[in-house]
């Protein structure tokens, strides 16, 4: 697993995400999602929603993922 991978697979997910994802060690992760789709919703709603894009590699292949989640507005303002 890499990071371009675990990049990808977000935004498949989530059609029109800004992702950016680190990582060198191939299981622990870092991303920054921006996505128009998170608008009202909390931010373990907006986790979920990138945790249903990696699916069962949760926990598998992916051991951890740190993640920050924002709105466009929200990233404009940051």
């Amino acid at each position: 697993m890499n990071a371009e991978f675990v990049r990808q697979l977000i935004m498949a997910g989530l059609p029109g995400a800004e992702v950016q994802v680190e990582g060198a060690d191939g299981v622990h992760f870092e991303a920054t999602v921006i996505s128009p789709a998170f608008a009202g919703k909390p931010p373990i709603a907006r986790h979920r929603m990138v945790y249903a894009t990696l699916g069962e590699r949760m926990g598998g292949e992916i051991h951890a993922l740190a993640l920050r989640t924002l709105t466009p507005d929200e990233a404009a303002r940051s």
